[in-house]
């Protein structure tokens, strides 16, 4: 086995669909790296302490340490060895005092800058106006089944609902739906946990979560109809062309609303039947669209950079939610959002008989092995279900669909 040098870290991968890898330094005994299949590396230290019991510790991950760097720590803590000390161990009952704040802290400092900023202002707003109020103070090794239930129970009931900014700018609220994302967050959280050995089980594993309320209108090819007639109503009463196309666009794509309307010409791509989305929540995607989506691209002017271009700035189009009030109505779709657009689209897929799977490749969601499998060009069969789906819907939507 090599030095571990920057080069050969910055070479070293994990086989595709294997788990992590260790590579052992040829100089230094025991100095070892960590790879895991998200391509996390880590600088790991294993020894034997005074006792002859084996031990191994994370020094620290590569970025916030060096291979130079990580080694002299390596070489320090193995001095502490010689001198009959095990900091294992010491690390060890150290962290056996962690709190669930420290805990939550140590998350969005490792998630910082790796997730949509969105999403990382979301996870903290949830820490610090739900968990860290209830739980904050309570040891992780401490926290059990029934403390995440009771916090299940305490956001549900809004007891860490309260003014934001000394009573202005509106509220923190509680209810089922902040309970459950709250706590299935700190699930995720507590998995690092019991990675890192501090705990053997995860408290939060098995807990039940409320449902979501059931959207409304449920799916179904008639109200598919409605909609249709509204958006060629829309176009009789000289309601916005912009907005019209990028409604029957997130209808026939199940894209999100931004990804639709923050959508460049230069993300457009006919021949590969996709959208290079340069930003989503997964990342940079090629986004498998239909051909009766892309009809929809086709017959739009390029008049901007952006496909849905505003009429008063150089930005795209933000007008959307007002036309798509007029449109529902007109369609008599009450409750109906923007975003329930997206779950027809996918309760379409279903009643296709398409697999979870396949559905969630087309939405962008990321599941292993689907988001990186069309990562740069998405497959046949994603291209050829995209295309069935879209045809079928836009079908319903003229008014020939069953």
């Amino acid at each position: 086995m090599p030095k571990l040098t920057k080069q050969f870290v910055d070479r070293c991968k994990t086989p595709a669909g294997s788990a992590e890898k260790t590579f052992w330094d040829n100089d230094l005994s025991g100095f070892g790296l960590r790879v895991r299949p998200s391509g996390r590396k880590s600088f790991i230290l294993q020894y034997r302490n005074a006792h002859g019991r084996e031990r191994k510790m994370t020094l620290g991950r590569y970025g916030a340490l060096t291979p130079q760097e990580a080694r002299l720590e390596a070489k320090r803590v193995l001095g502490q060895v010689a001198a009959g000390t095990d900091p294992a161990e010491e690390k060890q009952a150290s962290r056996s005092a962690e709190t669930i704040a420290d805990l939550c802290d140590e998350h969005l400092e490792a998630n910082n800058g790796r997730i949509k900023a969105s999403t990382w202002k979301m996870d903290e707003s949830r820490i610090e106006q739900h968990i860290k109020p209830l739980l904050g103070t309570r040891t992780v090794q401490s926290l059990t089944p029934k403390d995440v239930e009771k916090l299940l129970t305490d956001i549900t009931a809004g007891k860490s609902a309260k003014p934001k900014n000394g009573g202005r700018g509106g509220r923190t609220k509680g209810g089922p739906g902040v309970a459950r994302r709250s706590v299935s967050m700190l699930g995720t959280i507590l998995e690092r946990a019991v990675r890192d050995g501090l705990i053997e089980r995860n408290p939060a594993r098995g807990i039940a979560l409320p449902k979501d309320k059931p959207r409304k209108p449920p799916f179904s090819f008639r109200l598919v109809g409605q909609l249709g007639e509204a958006l060629r109503e829309g176009k009789v009463a000289r309601l916005n062309d912009c907005a019209l196309d990028a409604i029957s666009l997130l209808f026939l794509s199940g894209c999100r609303r931004q990804e639709v309307l923050g959508l460049r010409w230069e993300e457009v791509d006919f021949e590969a039947q996709c959208l290079r989305l340069a930003d989503t929540k997964s990342g940079p995607q090629a986004r498998p669209v239909g051909r009766a989506a892309l009809d929809v691209l086709a017959k739009r002017e390029r008049e901007s950079n952006f496909v849905f271009p505003s009429t008063k700035s150089s930005g795209h189009y933000v007008g959307l939610p007002r036309i798509w009030s007029a449109v529902s109505a007109r369609a008599q779709l009450n409750g109906m959002t923007l975003h329930g657009l997206r779950h027809w689209y996918a309760s379409a897929a279903a009643e296709m008989n398409f697999s979870e799977l396949t559905i969630a490749g087309l939405l962008g969601h990321s599941v292993r092995g689907v988001t990186a499998r069309y990562a740069t060009t998405p497959d046949s069969a994603l291209k050829a279900a995209a295309n069935e789906i879209s045809k079928k819907l836009a079908e319903a939507l003229n008014g020939s669909g069953s």
